[in-house]
């Protein structure tokens, strides 16, 4: 069946005529869909939801939305600062900005504490204790697609009104009046802004490395182009094919999942092609006719390519399991690039080689040696020796049958020593800590934790159901060790008898410690209702507010990761069984990738904790990293050990091998440092989850092209002999014996 495909396709793509067709069927596909479907980029969302309204946290917004017309705003926080003390100036220009703010809200705007309402002694009160700092804090509607341009305008009222802009006074003279937008609002301002400056520059930086790579390690121009034009026309059909269906609300689009499916295309793709487009360079160098030899190359390499391919659609599939949204909307995006870039590297890409023939491999053309010598013969020049191109790969072959064992003792121990670290990493759910230290919610959140409690950045709020009795729900709350602020209560408008605390803890909300107290404070104001005597307390309480909605999230990650990783398993170690047959190269293709995962999360942790400083990785790492190394990873196996199953059918397992291993070293080396260099360019950018996320998935690249797939695997198909094959073996009968005896 493979073959019958493969063969009609070969031959369908490298024909006189047909090649021009299948080039022609590309431009015409991508004009067409750019024409009458939208770009990704222009339904892009970042601000859909990421968890179900199941959640605690949910529910207590729809319950804050009907008795709290305020209670699912978000707070801007407008840090205030003049070292030295603010001036009775400075407190005038505040309240009268406080009062513009009151008749003439910013767009989404819901309501502004009424600082202008407060005598002047009243309002020094609400300064830090050294008298420098103020928080004026604004609310916006929660689902508003407006908070940038708020902010804008309210910065662009304060320059006016000012004459001067607080908002970009310089560190070294606080003398001045200054001003940061900070809080939920400002923190989501500048996730936006990051990743929206990050696409081109992610972009740019990614083409730059693959085509410098292609460069260095092919030296052919044309070579380099080829690759490249393949992905340039993957993603111009795939572009608009993710924006019909954002538009029409099939999928979600946001601009952290296009930035790494940009990468994923680049990286993979460029993969999907060095494997047909080594393959077709060899055969060249022994037959004379271009078309038959991509004939054949497609042929050999196209059930690899395919199997690749769909390993990682499989796998990336497997997120549609997740229940967070962010990570679920990663699932069709994620899958169909790779769809797309695999049929562009079995079609579009082969017919341009077809096209292009020899010339592709300029000023390297490979020929056959009669070829070679009519050629010197032409020049009337002496025929140059062929110099070995996988001369490594010859070395790397013999090493691992001649010391298998070693090699499988040595590698295990180096992967099993980085893998060791991996239990030492720390998650953190702090989007603070992903942006750069002078942005500029974060230099207001330090200001409002240097001199207020850190807590009031975003408080939570406690709602309940006191049923008309007499709770002591703030005094409770207040005696906890780790609330630091309760503030008066507010009655619902609906029911006067639900009533709504917030409540500021003295450490940051967005911290591991923050979230572990939400059960606790939960426990407390039940048992606040209970004392009261108010039955069914549990369903009288709900827990809202930035630190509630991370412990919700931090419960909803642990349950996707917890399902979605053995799934993956699964689902690639059942593709191999189909595949290849053989339930022993299943388990130990699959073993090694999964080492080559703990390893990279380890020795990515040392890197990321002692050489960035960072004290925890994003939550999202583990899991992004394991279905993308996992997956990944397989694809240089398959390629590998397909080899050396082709090659075991005429000849001894040793000599396949030994072969296998030479004849995909080049290739496999060069896929792996240009997927590798992909990743990377996500660490250049100042986003820490892109940058966690990049270099230890570089790193694990990395560590399955130099150390899994060239020792580790072949040595342990070695030692296993024919019962690497088990049950069956590609072998040709009577070699069997030969085999088993030289094992």
């Amino acid at each position: 069946m493979q073959k019958s495909w493969s063969n009609q396709m070969a031959g369908w793509v490298a024909g006189k005529r047909s090649k021009w067709v299948t080039l022609a069927i590309w431009i015409v596909l991508v004009s067409a869909l750019t024409a009458i479907w939208p770009s990704v980029n222009s339904v892009e969302d970042n601000s859909a939801a990421n968890l179900k309204d199941s959640r605690p946290s949910v529910q207590a917004d729809l319950v804050a939305e009907r008795e709290f017309p305020s209670g699912v705003s978000i707070p801007a926080l407008v840090v205030w600062q003049r070292i030295g003390g603010l001036s009775d100036a400075d407190y005038a220009f505040i309240q009268n900005l406080s009062q513009s703010l009151e008749s003439k809200p910013l767009p989404d705007q819901t309501s502004i504490v009424p600082l202008h309402k407060l005598p002047l002694a009243a309002l020094k009160a609400q300064a830090s204790e050294n008298g420098s700092t103020l928080i004026m804090p604004i609310l916006f509607k929660a689902d508003s697609d407006r908070l940038e341009t708020s902010v804008d305008q309210l910065k662009d009222q304060v320059k006016t009104e000012l004459k001067t802009d607080p908002f970009d006074i310089p560190s070294s003279n606080k003398s001045e009046l200054s001003a940061h937008v900070t809080g939920p609002v400002g923190i989501a301002i500048d996730a936006t802004g990051l990743f929206a400056s990050a696409d081109i520059k992610l972009l740019l930086g990614t083409v730059l490395v693959v085509l410098i790579l292609l460069l260095l390690l092919y030296r052919s121009p044309v070579l380099a182009i080829i690759p490249l034009i393949g992905v340039g026309f993957a993603y111009g059909v795939l572009n608009p094919i993710l924006g019909i269906l954002g538009q029409k609300g099939w999928i979600t689009a946001d601009s952290q999942g296009i930035s790494i499916m940009t990468v994923l295309l680049f990286g993979a793709g460029t993969d999907y092609c060095l494997f047909l487009i080594a393959r077709f360079r060899k055969n060249l160098a022994e037959e004379r006719d271009k078309t038959t030899a991509l004939v054949d190359a497609i042929k050999a390499s196209s059930g690899a390519i395919a199997m690749s391919g769909l390993t990682v659609v499989i796998s990336l599939l497997a997120l549609l399991l997740s229940q967070y949204g962010s990570t679920y909307r990663f699932a069709i995006p994620f899958s169909l690039s790779i769809v797309v870039m695999s049929i562009a590297s079995l079609t579009l890409v082969p017919a341009l080689l077809a096209i292009i023939g020899r010339a592709s491999f300029f000023p390297f053309i490979p020929r056959t040696a009669e070829m070679r010598h009519e050629r010197a013969v032409r020049k009337g020049k002496p025929v140059k020796p062929v110099k070995e191109m996988d001369r490594l790969g010859g070395i790397l072959g013999r090493l691992v049958i001649r010391r298998p064992l070693v090699i499988v003792i040595i590698t295990v121990i180096l992967l099993g020593g980085f893998a060791a670290f991996a239990s030492q990493i720390k998650l953190t759910f702090d989007i603070l800590s992903s942006f750069p230290k002078n942005m500029e919610s974060r230099v207001g959140f330090d200001i409002i934790g240097e001199q207020f409690s850190p807590g009031g950045l975003a408080p939570v709020r406690i709602i309940v159901n006191e049923e008309g009795k007499a709770a002591n729900i703030a005094s409770d709350l207040a005696k906890l060790s780790y609330v630091d602020k309760v503030m008066e209560p507010v009655s619902g408008q609906q029911d006067p008898n639900i009533k709504a605390y917030d409540v500021e803890l003295s450490m940051n909300p967005y911290s591991m410690e923050a979230m572990d107290r939400i059960p606790d404070l939960r426990e407390a104001a039940e048992q606040s209702l209970s004392n009261a005597g108010i039955s069914s307390a549990k369903d009288k309480v709900w827990m809202q507010g930035e630190t509630s909605t991370q412990y919700d999230t931090r419960v909803v990650t642990t349950r996707d990761r917890n399902i979605i990783i053995p799934v993956v398993i699964v689902l690639i170690a059942l593709l191999l069984l189909l595949y290849l047959r053989s339930i022993v190269a299943m388990v130990y293709l699959v073993g090694t990738v999964i080492l080559s995962y703990f390893s990279a999360l380890g020795l990515g942790w040392l890197i990321v904790h002692y050489m960035f400083g960072a004290e925890a990785i994003q939550w999202a790492i583990p899991l992004y990293t394991f279905v993308f190394l996992v997956a990944l990873g397989e694809d240089y196996n398959i390629f590998m050990i397909s080899s050396i199953w082709q090659k075991r059918k005429i000849m001894p397992l040793r000599q396949a091998i030994q072969e296998g291993v030479a004849e995909t070293s080049s290739v496999i080396t060069s896929a792996g440092l240009i997927l590798a260099g992909t990743f990377a360019v996500l660490a250049t950018l100042p986003i820490q989850v892109l940058l966690q996320f990049g270099l230890i998935t570089a790193i694990g690249v990395l560590l399955d092209t130099f150390i899994v797939r060239p020792f580790l695997v072949p040595a342990i198909t070695v030692l296993l002999g024919r019962h690497a094959f088990w049950p069956g073996d590609p072998g040709d009968n009577g070699k069997a014996q030969q085999l088993t005896k030289g094992s």
